[in-house]
């Protein structure tokens, strides 16, 4: 299977991140493995949407949620497109494989009100440390970035005059985001402070040693801090996010803004955040019109 070629085209050429090229890698391990002991066969060209399917099947049989089969599904199909434009192949049978039905999954966020108390009643500390840590919250809430793009955020990526932060998003797009002058205020007060104790760092997050942030660090310090206003089972950075695009739409904002906020691709990622505020106006709605 040309499945080195494959790996170095989606993360050179598509850029996906290595996080995804190693799901990949791993799914096209198991897949060959599968096609190797049930049919003796390792060529792609050789596999007939039956076969695959039976793989599929195989999947479902070991108790895989159909979102991990679906992402499965999704390698499979792009490595046969790329074979079919190397031309390594002359069908694809994965046009006649269909992906099984998958439950929505809503967002989960934060109260509005939850995240007013997070700010305002935690105690952060006055050192560099409880600095960053207040800091890291706010700006995955003000902002709705990723954890890999606030881990990623240098000293030049902050302008403090245009209040804009630059990050390198999905397949290292870049984007820039507005924030207020509260967080300013924050963003300066802190570097003040990491100057002091650990100066000449290229990264603008850092730890105890000087080193740059890492991920699993952000994840304890929000899921710890959450965890102080919220019994949400679910406290990660991502939840910030979720609970940022949430809060914007309740309040108004325009859904191509989010998206583009957001650095979503397409608006459907950002759609999902709709139902939410559907479900905000039907609340009001019962609770204010006298026939509801």
């Amino acid at each position: 299977m040309q499945v080195q070629s494959f790996l170095q085209y989606i993360k050179f050429e598509k850029r996906f991140s290595p996080h995804t090229v190693l799901a990949y890698e791993t799914d096209l391990e198991q897949f060959s493995s599968f096609m190797k002991s049930l049919y003796e066969m390792d060529e792609p060209a050789s596999f007939t949407h039956s076969m695959i399917r039976s793989w599929i099947v195989k999947l479902m049989e070991d108790g895989n949620t159909p979102r991990t089969i679906n992402r499965k599904i999704t390698t499979l199909k792009t490595f046969y497109r790329f074979l079919l434009r190397r031309g390594s192949i002359s069908n694809n049978p994965m046009l006649k494989i269909q992906s099984p039905r998958m439950n929505k999954r809503l967002p989960v966020f934060v109260d509005s009100g939850k995240m007013d108390l997070l700010f305002t009643n935690s105690d952060f500390g006055n050192d560099w440390e409880g600095s960053r840590d207040r800091l890291i919250l706010e700006i995955l809430y003000a902002t709705g970035m990723r954890l890999a793009e606030l881990i990623g955020i240098r000293d030049t990526d902050i302008d403090l005059y245009q209040c804009q932060v630059k990050v390198l998003g999905k397949r290292n797009k870049e984007r820039i985001i507005p924030f207020t002058d509260k967080l300013k205020t924050l963003i300066k007060d802190y570097l003040q402070l990491r100057n002091e104790w650990c100066e000449g760092s290229p990264a603008f997050f850092v730890t105890d040693k000087g080193k740059p942030l890492y991920p699993r660090l952000v994840q304890r310090i929000v899921g710890r801090r959450l965890g102080d206003v919220t019994t949400l089972q679910k406290r990660s950075p991502h939840v910030l996010r979720h609970t940022f695009a949430t809060h914007m739409l309740n309040n108004g904002a325009d859904i191509n803004s989010v998206k583009e906020l957001l650095g979503h691709a397409n608006l459907s990622a950002t759609q999902v955040y709709t139902h939410n505020t559907i479900e905000k106006l039907k609340e009001v709605h019962k609770q204010a019109h006298p026939r509801a």
